[in-house]
């Protein structure tokens, strides 16, 4: 293939296809993969009910306001935020302001952290961390016996720290914003679970903590949760934008890779980094340079989509380069059960001219095929 003819801005994320789960900026966060290359399947696995129609949350508000806490906790800034503006429209917004005002202020992070500022509130602290950890830790050095500790959550309860809070005398009011409940329409998320089981997807993200509690509970009402989990054991990512959001997948064996910093951009950077990093293959062949990943290959450069049998041969060809394949070997791997050598022969032929240089795949007369393998290749466009 000539200079001219190749496509050296291959994104990093062509040929994978991505399963997103989030409910809330789920556009933008697909948009941005899909700028890199990915084909996005979402599922979204919660829905957010609104805090202007959270009793629960006016109950929690009013107690605050009759019992004023000691200490006050902003674990996100939009969760913040939103339980100022809450109050707000049920017209307790100053009286709340003026309660957290006297407290002693503490934030998970800089967002929360800003989210107190912005409410003219002063005096807080917040690790370099952003670790709840840390947060803990400097609350257990307080006195907490008698003290009433106010927690601004957002999503996902943090029973851990409740229980060592009281452990330590305080009595812990949890301020749950933005509960969450499951889709209304679970077929989405239905179908991004069996498109894991299948293999169809290469990895699912979260950006909740509850959003990885309800896709394993989906799998589950499915009847295909030990499936699920073998899968993304072994075959499919799982990435989830911090340890909270994780933590249901830990739980469940899932291993699960996580950006530095628990933020949405950080997520796609880590994206797009770990998966050609870990599900993709780089060889030689026919001194071209092939890296297969995902749903297509790379060709020198040139993307390349493949239809699922084209697909699953050059998977199995590539599985030991430049070992010969039977053609019997081979049949199992095409549609239908009336699948034969001939058939293979055909299969094969269509993936030759997919590539665009037939000799990357050898014939071997009466014995099968084999990727034309040469590790010794090299050149100025290798990957």
């Amino acid at each position: 293939m000539d200079n001219d003819e190749r496509t050296p801005d291959v994104g990093p994320l062509a040929g994978f296809t991505i399963g997103i789960t989030a409910a809330r900026r789920r556009e933008e966060f697909g948009a941005a993969l899909e700028r890199r290359g990915a084909t996005v399947m979402y599922g979204p696995a919660i829905q957010i009910v609104q805090v202007e129609d959270d009793e629960a949350l006016r109950d929690t508000t009013l107690d605050c306001l009759a019992h004023p806490p000691d200490v006050v906790v902003a674990t996100t800034g939009i969760g913040f935020r939103g339980w100022i503006e809450a109050a707000d429209g049920w017209g307790l917004g100053d009286a709340l302001l003026d309660c957290l005002g006297r407290a002693v202020l503490l934030a998970r992070g800089p967002k929360a952290r800003g989210a107190m500022r912005a409410a003219g509130l002063s005096g807080e602290w917040s690790p370099a961390s952003e670790s709840s950890t840390e947060v803990l830790e400097r609350l257990l050095e307080m006195d907490l016996q008698g003290r009433r500790v106010a927690i601004q959550q957002h999503g996902e309860p943090l029973p851990d720290v409740a229980e060592a809070l009281a452990a330590a005398g305080a009595t812990v009011i949890e301020v749950q914003v933005y509960r969450w409940r499951p889709p209304t329409d679970p077929a989405p998320l239905e179908r991004l679970c069996r498109a894991v089981v299948d293999r169809t997807v290469d990895a699912v993200t979260f950006t909740s903590a509850p959003a990885a509690a309800s896709y394993l509970l989906c799998a589950r009402g499915l009847g295909l949760e030990a499936e699920l989990i073998e899968a993304m054991q072994r075959d499919v990512m799982a990435i989830a934008v911090g340890p909270v959001t994780a933590a249901p997948l830990d739980r469940s064996g899932v291993p699960v890779i996580q950006p530095e910093r628990a933020r949405l951009g950080a997520l796609v950077r880590e994206t797009a980094d770990q998966l050609p990093r870990r599900l993709s293959k780089q060889l030689a062949a026919a001194g071209r340079q092939l890296q297969v990943r995902g749903q297509g290959v790379v060709v020198d450069g040139r993307y390349v989509a493949l239809p699922p049998t084209g697909m699953a041969l050059l998977h199995k060809l590539t599985e030991h380069p430049g070992q010969v394949v039977k053609r019997a070997d081979l049949v199992s791997l095409l549609p239908g059960t009336s699948a034969d050598e001939h058939a293979v022969e055909v299969a094969i032929a269509r993936l030759r001219t997919a590539l665009g240089n037939p000799k990357i795949i050898q014939t071997l007369v009466k014995r099968g095929y084999r990727i034309a393998y040469d590790p010794t290749f090299t050149d100025d466009n290798r990957y």
